[in-house]
């Protein structure tokens, strides 16, 4: 787990160099655990981004099987130490928890998201008001 995640972290920046958006030198050790750099690099099922079931469209995407990952029945990523994310570049990004919704901006999720009210009910449980 502690080499996918700095695996993660690693590619983070990497990305950041590409982007031009950090020191070529990198940053200090302080830096990076006080979060000291532009960009964020949330995933589905954190707070940010709590619909698991977001994940399903992401593993579609790149093809994840062929690389040997999948998703169990609740969308835990296996293997146990599969991580991932998404790269965010934007000055103003930053990490956010998403609060308590109510049913209209639940009913209003459903629908954009092409999924039955069950569905949203279940994946955004810990989010209902």
């Amino acid at each position: 787990d502690r080499l996918a995640e700095a695996s993660a972290e690693w590619l983070h920046r990497e990305a950041r160099k590409a982007w031009g958006i950090e020191p070529e030198a990198g940053l200090s050790l302080e830096d990076l655990l006080a979060e000291r750099f532009r960009g964020i690099r949330p995933a589905f099922g954190y707070p940010a981004c709590p619909d698991h079931l977001r994940k399903v469209a992401l593993f579609e995407m790149l093809d994840a099987s062929r690389s040997g990952m999948a998703l169990t029945e609740s969308m835990a990523m296996t293997p146990a130490a599969s991580v991932s994310g998404l790269f965010f570049a934007h000055p103003k990004a930053r990490y956010f928890t998403v609060g308590r919704i109510g049913r209209d901006q639940l009913e209003d999720y459903a629908a954009r998201c092409e999924i039955s009210l069950d569905q949203a009910e279940k994946w955004l449980a810990s989010n209902l008001g």
